[in-house]
């Protein structure tokens, strides 16, 4: 059956917007942030995916059948982001700085948002497994195929992460004190939940299974 543009809109739409709000890391990060460092810190680790994604979707186009081959591959990146996730949760358990939370940007809040998607296996399995193969089915047709996919994907995932990152700034005047630490220990927490669940994804990789 022939795929129209406005059809792969929606697909992109329903695609974007789950994976924008569903609980994982990257979500995680742009609620600490934003609590920790402020709105600009959240909104650049909402910005990771654009730069992300990218060399993820190339990798995916030309290694597609080798990955689901290959499960260690997959296995490494989920313990070197279950690790990443760790280090991230250890720093979200530290207590606040006295006076609350911080008015200027944390350094290299990009980069940690980078580094919490590349790590993170979810990406390169939606892709392997999801987005490339309508990519290219799309593609096939024509390149305003491939873009409706692309660009409605991509604007409703980071377009919802940064909704939750406006929605937690506004919100940030009633976090002090005690209320405050507390959210961001559980938030670290959470970090560190999805580091175990790496952990386990990667073994279970490693071992074929």
């Amino acid at each position: 059956m022939e795929i129209f543009p406005g059809d792969l809109l929606l697909r992109g739409l329903v695609l974007g917007l789950a994976a924008g709000f569903s609980p994982g890391p990257l979500t995680v990060l742009v609620v600490s942030e934003t609590l920790r460092h402020g709105l600009r810190s959240g909104l650049m680790v909402a910005l990771a995916p654009l730069l992300t994604d990218l060399p993820i979707i190339v990798l995916a186009v030309f290694l597609l059948d080798r990955l689901a081959e290959r499960p260690a591959l997959l296995g490494g990146i989920a313990l070197l982001g279950a690790a990443y996730l760790f280090h991230l949760g250890w720093e979200s358990l530290r207590p606040p700085r006295p006076g609350g939370i911080p008015a200027s940007p944390a350094p290299r809040a990009l980069l940690r948002g980078m580094g919490a998607n590349f790590l993170n296996p979810n990406p390169y399995i939606f892709w392997v497994g999801v987005g490339t193969p309508l990519l290219l089915e799309a593609g096939a047709r024509s390149g305003l195929h491939a873009a409706a996919f692309a660009g409605a994907f991509f604007f409703f995932l980071v377009g919802s992460k940064i909704a939750l990152a406006r929605l937690v700034d506004r919100s940030r005047g009633f976090l002090e004190g005690k209320a405050f630490r507390r959210i961001q220990a559980l938030l670290g927490l959470c970090l560190m939940a999805y580091g175990v669940l790496l952990v386990k994804e990667g073994i279970r990789r490693l071992a074929g299974g």
